[in-house]
């Protein structure tokens, strides 16, 4: 069926299509009878607002673009339902696109989005990404854009982020604090800013507390699809170079578990043989044997902040008031639990 127009409402009235608009729009001089025929009529008949056309007026799509490393990702999960909570309140439509860590794949979603007008956009950046003249198109285009989580710290446009260094060291700190002499580091890709500054508060943590750095001990996992079989191969080679490690912060909780696995295989126990940390609380921690310690990581407030930093920055252009980027800190704590609580015994 043709959907119904306000000039069919109208005629079946016999009243202008003028004062059908204004009756759907509540305006005030029209009479409150009036307004309730045409909205019983409007709802009868099943009419709904042509989009296109209410776009064109007011110069908004309602609708917003999302991209992310990946989407079945306990993190970026939590991030999506923080951002449409936020995002159906306010009316808009969201579009969730997936780079697959693609900076390829990247810049053509970001020219999908800008030809769909999307009134602004949220990113995580790839960890493939190598430049960021594809981001800077973005606000060429005086579109908003806001970075979470995996950012470009020189690119100007609104950013919400966790202290990854902080988190960190806090981490390596605990592993320190509990005994352990020897501590590695499976850490992420060299390009993603949140992997460097992870790298990066490891390796002060041991300075700090005078443990030699020794670069032998730190693993890259690319943190890909297979982030649970780099967890276990990274385990089997560091078993392999160092027989005599007690201690491993590990860039992200798969990784973890996939370290945790292989070590259970070869009956390596932790914590009593080695004491291992993850990042980002994912809840597969929590259930496996044993629990594994974890930074938190905030990704539904991630994603609402985000959200609200945008919708700002969108009322701000179409009022036409100067727009002041902003930088979020969230907090993150570190979970203790039975993988690196060295009175812990883990029976095999």
């Amino acid at each position: 069926m043709k959907p119904v127009t306000l000039k069919e409402i109208a005629e079946i009235l016999d009243i202008s299509i003028t004062t059908v608009s204004k009756a759907l729009k509540d305006y005030p001089d029209v009479s409150k009878k009036t307004k309730r025929l045409v909205k019983e009529t409007a709802a009868t008949l099943n009419y709904k607002p042509n989009a296109f056309a209410v776009n064109l007026r007011t110069s908004e799509s309602k609708t917003i673009g999302i991209i992310i490393p990946e989407v079945v990702h306990h993190f970026f999960s939590n991030v999506i339902k923080g951002i449409i909570a936020q995002a159906e309140k306010k009316g808009y439509l969201v579009i969730i696109l997936q780079s697959n860590e693609s900076f390829e794949l990247e810049k053509k979603q970001i020219d999908l989005l800008l030809s769909k007008r999307v009134d602004g956009i949220l990113m995580s950046l790839a960890n493939g990404t190598v430049n960021f003249n594809h981001l800077n198109e973005i606000i060429e285009t005086d579109t908003p854009l806001v970075l979470f989580d995996k950012i470009a710290k020189v690119v100007k446009c609104s950013k919400v982020i966790i202290d990854d260094r902080k988190a960190a060291y806090t981490a390596t700190k605990h592993l320190i604090d509990i005994g352990c002499k020897k501590i590695a580091h499976f850490r992420g890709p060299l390009l993603p800013q949140n992997s460097i500054d992870r790298f990066l508060g490891y390796k002060q943590a041991l300075t700090d507390n005078n443990i030699p750095y020794d670069p032998s001990l730190v693993y890259i996992c690319n943190c890909s699809d297979k982030s649970f079989e780099e967890g276990k191969e990274s385990a089997r080679k560091l078993l392999k170079d160092h027989n005599d490690i007690d201690g491993i912060f590990i860039n992200t909780d798969l990784v973890a578990i996939g370290a945790l696995t292989e070590f259970n295989k070869q009956g390596i126990k932790v914590p009593d043989d080695i004491a291992v940390v993850g990042f980002s609380n994912w809840f597969m921690s929590s259930v496996i044997s044993p629990t594994l310690s974890t930074i938190d990581q905030p990704g539904y407030d991630m994603g609402k902040t985000s959200f609200k930093l945008l919708y700002k920055e969108i009322k701000q252009r179409k009022k036409k008031e100067p727009v002041t980027f902003k930088t979020v800190e969230l907090t993150t704590e570190l979970v203790v639990r039975e993988s690196s609580t060295k009175s812990i015994i883990v029976k095999n």
